[in-house]
Formats: C-alpha cells, structure tokens, sequence
C-alpha cells in the first residue's frame, strides 16, 4: 500500500474524530500495521487500508479501520465502547455504537461527522500496546437496525506505533 494514501487514511480517522461536539479530546492513538481477513459491513466485504485504536480522555475506547472502498475514499467504521477489561494479554471491549463515516455524511470543519447507530458487539485484542504487539483484533457489533460488522485483523508484527496526544485549548476563538 502506498505510505501517501495510508498516512492519509489515519490523519482522516484521527482529525475527524474530534469534530464531534460530544466526544472528548483524544489522549491515546495507536495505529497498526498488518491485513484485514475479515471485513463485512451489512454483509457487504471489503479490505481495510488501515486500523487504529485510540481512547479519549474519559476512557471511551475505539478500534477504527478505514475501508478500501474504491467507491468511497472517506468510508471508516469505528467500533466503539466503554468499560474494556485487560487480563493478561487479552484487551475485551463491549461495543454500544458504531460510529459510520462515509462521503455522504454531513462535514464539519470540511471533515465527514459520523453517523452514530447504537450496536452491541464485542471487541477482542491479543497483545498489549504496552509491549508494542498486537498479534490480531476481532469485532463484531449489530445496530438496532440488524446490520451486522465484523473485522478481524492480523498484525503483521510489526510494532504499534502510538501516540499521546496533548489536549490543548484552541487558538482561534
């Protein structure tokens, strides 16, 4: 994959994010390298161009993996939860929505601002970004609406590469 276009699917995930009014500042940023043997939304397959974590500073967490989308260069879906639970090497975090970027949606800031469907689901990470390696994450998540998502990822063993991000207060009032 072309290093121009997968820096560029990450700097959408991670600069659209906090154009929701509601979602906090992120404070943890984790982006993986590796593919994608899964990806179905509403039953519809894809290939992911990039997957990354992050978590906001009241402890929202989310597993965000930008489709490749040939008809859709803007299509990322994030599934996202509170209350993960770590136990040794293994991360679980319940999903409650599904937050859905397309280049349909409205934009703010001239960046899409997601569609947020309640879902419930699972996410499952082996690894730990303490050590630097995640070996795989799988998610699956329903809306109230029966659409059904579903990734699992394979790192390719390559370290994480995370990021802390200082909250700041904005320069133009």
């Amino acid at each position: 994959m072309n290093l121009r276009r997968q820096l560029l699917a990450i700097a959408t995930v991670f600069l659209a994010t906090p154009a929701l009014a509601e979602d906090p500042a992120t404070v943890a940023f984790a982006k993986m390298s590796g593919k994608c043997s899964t990806l179905r939304v509403a039953g519809r397959g894809f290939s992911c161009r990039a997957v990354s974590f992050y978590q906001t500073e009241i402890g929202r967490a989310n597993f965000t993996i930008v489709l490749d989308d040939p008809a859709d260069s803007r299509h990322i879906i994030t599934f996202s939860g509170d209350n993960g639970r770590r136990q040794d090497n293994v991360y679980e975090l319940p999903v409650d929505r599904m937050l859905l970027k397309s280049k349909d949606r409205p934009k703010m800031d001239g960046l899409p601002v997601p569609a947020i469907e309640t879902s419930t689901g699972m996410c499952r990470q082996l690894g730990s970004f303490v050590s630097g390696q995640i070996s795989s994450i799988a998610c699956h998540a329903t809306d109230q609406s029966g659409r059904t998502y579903e990734v699992e990822f394979e790192s390719d063993g390559s370290p994480v590469q995370m990021y802390r991000v200082r909250p700041s207060r904005p320069t133009i009032q």
